[in-house]
């Protein structure tokens, strides 16, 4: 298997490296590193959403009918 890493600490790396380059920047539009990194960053979050979204619809409702069915027979 191939060596897993948190995409959150991607997510807080490359958003730390964009605040820096930020800082004391006078054309941020006009970088083309910055801009990279940026893109980086938006693929890193959609991939995460991606992830989140398709471990939901795996779910299904089981989970809200189950928690609901449980309530009232410990009750």
């Amino acid at each position: 298997m191939a060596k897993s890493t948190s995409q959150e600490t991607d997510e807080q790396r490359l958003t730390s490296k964009i605040q820096q380059r930020m800082a004391g920047h006078e054309n941020p539009e006009g970088d083309a590193a910055l801009r990279a990194l940026r893109k980086r960053l938006k693929r890193a979050q959609r991939k995460r959403r991606r992830l989140d979204l398709r471990k939901v619809h795996a779910r299904g409702k089981k989970k809200s009918t189950e928690g609901k069915a449980e309530a009232p027979a410990s009750a």
